[in-house]
């Protein structure tokens, strides 16, 4: 039954699809053709993994058991970014699109969609959302294009849901009242990590023109949540953690705790955003760069002859500067 209703659905969009794309017919070229001759070379070679004598352990694979190697290809493009290789980007890019083809094969084989279903909705959903390039919308800066993306994600949400309400006699599952459906933010998965979709979200709000004026806007509310940080801890913010007084306060407050601090990191998010950066990637290189300078540290203790843990503070103090000093020069 859901696979019926999937397949309803998508000869439904295809169908819009169809007439969106018929309007708009681009060039192309022979490096095009190119990347379709590999592409399909690429989705037959999976096929035939798949395929009844192929790979035992490409045959076992579900959506659910690939969703970790979906995850750790796309960090690992990531960073392959970050090094300036452009073989290494390009590789890391070329395993992230096997999952792509991978999940799509799979889907195939249920009768839920193919990746021709997969390629033909973004290629129509790029002209859909840029009717500044194939239409008469006027956007002449990027923040007009976002804010027109964003109605126009809207607008989709709205149609796709219309493709799919209840017919005549027919009891929706979904109460009609159900204002959140229409929201700018229903739209960010629930299952992002918390620093992603609080940039999503915020992001949305921001593109709807719900956002701080300055970033000195920012920095106040910055304050103001440590403020509200240190009045629920009972303690000066200059106080250890570690401290038997702020220990006690979070044994007795820990919602009220998990609440401020959880407003301190949703700011920090926006200070991120607010500025152009994108915080889980400018987190990922922090602890990247916290891990070196620990690992430095760790190093010089060993040839002093000593465990790392066994060092007074004062000491690690030290070697936490010296670390730091030492990050400079081979980052320079």
């Amino acid at each position: 039954m859901k696979v019926r209703k999937n397949r309803r659905k998508l000869a439904a969009k295809r169908r819009r699809n169809a007439r969106a794309s018929a309007r708009h017919r681009i060039p192309i070229s022979k490096r095009d053709r190119q990347a379709g001759e590999w592409f399909m070379k690429l989705v037959a070679l999976q096929a035939r993994l798949r395929a009844p004598g192929g790979c035992p352990w490409d045959r076992q694979q579900t959506h659910q058991s690939l969703r970790k190697f979906l995850i750790e290809e796309t960090y690992e493009v990531l960073d392959a970014m970050d090094s300036s290789d452009p073989e290494k980007f390009a590789g890391e890019l070329g395993d992230l699109l096997l999952q792509v083809v991978f999940h799509s094969n799979i889907a195939t084989e249920a009768g839920s969609f193919t990746i021709s279903n997969v390629i033909e909705s973004v290629h129509n959903k790029l002209i859909r959302r840029h009717p500044h390039v194939f239409g008469n919308v006027k956007a002449s800066t990027p923040a007009e294009v976002l804010k027109n993306w964003e109605q126009l994600k809207a607008q989709e949400r709205a149609a796709d849901r219309a493709s799919v309400s209840p017919g005549a006699g027919e009891k929706s599952a979904v109460p009609q009242a159900d204002t959140a459906a229409e929201s700018l933010l229903s739209g960010v998965p629930r299952s992002l990590p918390a620093v992603l979709e609080a940039y999503q979200m915020t992001r949305r709000a921001a593109h709807a023109g719900f956002d701080w004026e300055s970033l000195e806007g920012i920095l106040d509310k910055l304050e103001e949540e440590k403020r509200e940080l240190q009045s629920v801890i009972g303690a000066p913010v200059a106080q250890s953690p570690n401290s038997q007084a702020a220990r006690g306060a979070v044994a007795t407050s820990h919602t009220n705790l998990e609440e401020e601090i959880g407003d301190l990191l949703f700011v920090a998010v926006n200070i991120a955003r607010f500025l152009g950066a994108d915080p889980e990637i400018a987190l990922k290189k922090a602890n990247g760069k916290f891990q070196r300078r620990f690992q430095w540290m760790e190093t010089a203790a060993a040839r002093e002859g000593r465990r790392f843990a066994d060092l007074p503070r004062a000491r690690m103090e030290e070697l936490w500067n010296q670390s730091k000093a030492h990050d400079a020069e081979d980052t320079a």
